[in-house]
């Protein structure tokens, strides 16, 4: 198993008791099969404490334990990942975050669209719906990125960009068409070559690599989409790798990129990000957008792909983690957070999901947040 360097809970500045209580809530959780799986990982800086695996590795109810070396479909959680690709091209001069996206795109422009800018995509203010309205059809149809891409070109805004926030997936499938155009490689080949292989994340990949398909946790499936065969358990969707949801990663794996996150872009001598990058994803880019109302700017916050932490709402992160912790979670029932000041990550993967509240999640993370010393 990759990952950090393991430590005991008193190395790390953990309370062993009081981390003894996530795992229980865990453990209590797949036995009541409110959550059929779970997987938790808590480190600090570039060391972790062992990952703690519950419940089972199907949906089945008398599947076998979750492998010790299981694989989630972490959902959301690819959005800052694929950020961090757009992030690079940054750094070595082949866009700014000011350029028009259909500058690489022409396409994109019909339909009033020509002024959003790279910048609204990674902040959600973009004006794009979420999904497509024909994304069930494509995903039906098994339709590749491309035609997902060619029908996101066709949609119009629903406001103007920069004038508010309204959560969207479909600017992250756009930046993966910048990423190839740009690079002449797709986002999984370049997320490959340019940041899970430097950082030795052996058991990540943006779509299943399918000789360890058995190693993928079954997630239950949203009512309506059990009969179809697109689900997120499907072979088409697992191997889709959508640049807002498809990243296959373990716990352990994860661990190395939020490690390098705290580092200020680095991880054992190999750097990926420059201190400057990362300061920029984790501080809160609405301040620089006087259309976007003040509530939005100050009470939920984004960075460059990254969830900030919103004041006075439990949502998945939960109560208790400080004011400029950052992170994301996914639909399919996971969550990543990371405090630049106590250098503390928290890494949940599921394969229940949680809605927009997060319920399980909130717990959890308020479980974790209170171990910390």
């Amino acid at each position: 198993m990759s990952g950090l360097t393991i430590a005991t809970p008193e190395e790390l500045g953990f309370v062993p008791e009081r981390m003894q209580i996530a795992c229980n809530l865990l453990g209590e959780w797949t036995r009541s099969d409110e959550i059929p799986a779970a997987a938790l990982c808590v480190g600090r800086g570039s060391r972790m404490l062992e990952p703690r695996f519950f419940g089972r590795q199907r949906l089945d109810l008398v599947s076998r334990p979750v492998r010790e070396d299981a694989l989630f479909l972490s959902a959301s959680i690819t959005k800052p990942v694929t950020a961090t690709a757009v992030m690079l091209l940054v750094e070595r001069g082949k866009l700014a975050l000011g350029d028009r996206v259909a500058e690489y795109v022409p396409r994109f422009a019909q339909n009033g669209k020509q002024d959003v800018l790279i910048r609204h995509l990674l902040t959600h203010t973009s004006g794009l719906p979420d999904m497509v309205p024909n994304n069930a059809a494509l995903r039906a149809g098994h339709q590749p990125l491309s035609a997902f891409i060619d029908d996101i070109c066709l949609q119009p805004l629903a406001f103007p960009p920069g004038a508010k926030v309204s959560y969207q997936s479909t600017g992250f499938a756009l930046m993966a068409e910048i990423v190839r155009e740009i690079t002449g490689s797709t986002l999984a080949d370049f997320l490959a070559r340019e940041i899970f292989g430097p950082l030795g994340m052996n058991d990540t990949s943006l779509g299943w690599a399918i000789h360890k398909k058995d190693r993928i946790a079954e997630v239950r499936l949203p009512a309506g989409t059990e009969k179809t065969d697109w689900h997120w358990n499907s072979s088409y969707w697992l191997s889709f790798g959508a640049p807002w949801g498809g990243l296959i990663t373990s716990p352990a794996d994860f661990a190395r990129f939020c490690a390098m996150m705290l580092g200020g872009g680095e991880l054992d001598g190999v750097r990926i990000l420059g201190p400057a990058t990362v300061r920029a994803m984790t501080s809160n880019q609405l301040l620089g957008m006087p259309e976007v109302p003040e509530e939005e700017r100050r009470c939920r916050p984004w960075g460059l792909g990254w969830r900030l932490n919103w004041p006075g709402h439990s949502q998945n992160f939960g109560d208790l983690l400080g004011p400029r912790t950052y992170g994301h979670w996914g639909a399919t029932g996971t969550l990543a957070w990371l405090d630049p000041d106590s250098r503390v990550f928290c890494i949940l993967f599921t394969t229940q999901p949680q809605g927009e509240e997060g319920r399980f999640l909130a717990r959890l993370s308020n479980a974790v947040a209170a171990a910390c010393v």
